[in-house]
């Protein structure tokens, strides 16, 4: 029997945050103390594939080497350490990358925005797991314009016809091309959630990569937090720090894959990703988990039909 190729066992994994959410790089080197994690060639924000697995190894109690040790199909799936035995698991995660950034609007309250470049490098994960068939042509976006779908009406397009995202005054075009992208992300984020899908595509739009590039740097969280002295009841001297988060209702992707199993008792790839990498959890992601930041819906698949 011939190896399973990259597309039958892979998918497409879907991050939705629904509080803002906090990725660090240790402390920054400008005003905020404690940035982002971002790529080093766009600055644009990501996640990184080895804590989005080993957030989902916790959340299927495969966190300590002993609960690995106890279940060959965990062990399998996560990996193990420790001995001459050891390897890094047989799930595979790339990093997360941006796919819409919510923005706020002046009509609508606020806007998910991508852009022709964020759209292409999707398509090409999308083309790795089988499930790019029906996606348009490569959009191009004019710097002083936003491409909105088609009707029914957007929600952030005012009687001027202009949309008005944090600082940035765009003209709204509409397209047939940007329709079947908000339909068929819509459908991948909201499988099993009908009425945000509406919501979804009212709401979606696509700026030029300048525009985009703005409101990656711009649109972030950037929060300030204090220590207080216990015994004053006031804040310490020198204890203020600024965080920067992405806003809730961020969506990022990535592909996720098992081409090989490391033991696991007769485990095959198809089990693992069905055993791990299917339907919609719920995780807690990057730091700041006690102040009730980083709660993220992660939904694979990729296939709109599903």
């Amino acid at each position: 029997m011939s190896e399973p190729t990259l597309t039958e066992q892979s998918k497409v994994y879907w991050l939705h945050a629904l509080t803002p959410l906090h990725i660090g790089v240790g402390f920054g080197l400008g005003f905020i103390d404690l940035p982002i994690m971002r790529e080093k060639v766009t600055n644009w924000p990501m996640a990184p594939g080895s804590g989005i697995k080993g957030v989902l190894a916790d959340h299927h109690h495969a966190a300590t080497e002993e609960s690995r040790e106890k279940n060959p199909i965990l062990r399998a799936a996560f990996g193990r350490s420790g001995n001459e035995h050891s390897n890094s698991g047989s799930l595979v995660f790339t990093d997360a990358r941006i796919v819409c950034l919510p923005v706020r609007s002046l009509y609508g309250t606020f806007a998910w925005i991508t852009s022709p470049l964020a759209l292409d490098r999707l398509r090409r994960d999308l083309a790795d797991a089988g499930t790019a068939a029906g996606l348009p042509q490569p959009l191009v976006a004019l710097e002083e314009k936003i491409l909105l779908p088609t009707e029914p009406a957007t929600a952030l397009k005012g009687t001027d016809q202009k949309v008005y995202l944090a600082d940035l005054d765009l003209t709204a075009e509409p397209s047939v091309n940007v329709s079947t992208w908000a339909d068929k992300l819509a459908g991948w984020l909201f499988p099993d959630e009908p009425a945000w899908k509406p919501e979804f595509r009212k709401r979606f739009g696509v700026v030029g990569e300048n525009c985009f590039n703005f409101l990656c740097e711009t649109a972030t969280e950037v929060i300030p937090r204090v220590r207080i002295d216990p015994a004053q009841k006031t804040v310490q001297r020198g204890a203020l720090w600024y965080e920067e988060y992405l806003p809730a209702e961020t969506i990022l992707a990535g592909l996720v894959w098992c081409d090989r199993v490391f033991g696991g008792d007769g485990a095959t790839p198809t089990q693992l990703m069905k055993d791990y990498c299917s339907g919609t959890v719920r995780l807690q992601l990057g730091g700041k988990a006690t102040v009730g930041k980083g709660r993220v819906r992660c939904i694979f698949g990729g296939n709109h039909a599903r």
